[in-house]
């Protein structure tokens, strides 16, 4: 897994059918930019968690995806109490 923050999104009027009705982000992380797929409706500025590699595909139900934003992060650091 890895934190990010969305810088924006991706656009496309014509994808494969297994993509339809999926919403895709940029998300910065330490390694650099990543288009992700958005399962939690995350937006422009929120810190996130991406997961990549086969565990996104299977997220996205067998979609050829490489990275999914599965949560937006409310709190991180070393004392965050619940």
């Amino acid at each position: 897994m890895t934190l990010g923050t969305v810088t924006g999104a991706v656009w496309s009027t014509r994808k494969a059918n297994c993509l339809m009705g999926q919403t895709f982000l940029v998300v910065k992380t330490d390694a650099g930019e990543i288009v992700a797929a958005d399962h939690v409706g995350a937006g422009d500025g929120d810190r996130v968690l991406l997961v990549t590699g086969t565990v996104a595909s299977r997220f996205c139900m067998e979609a050829p995806v490489d990275a999914a934003v599965v949560a937006i992060i409310d709190q991180e650091g070393k004392n965050v109490s619940p």
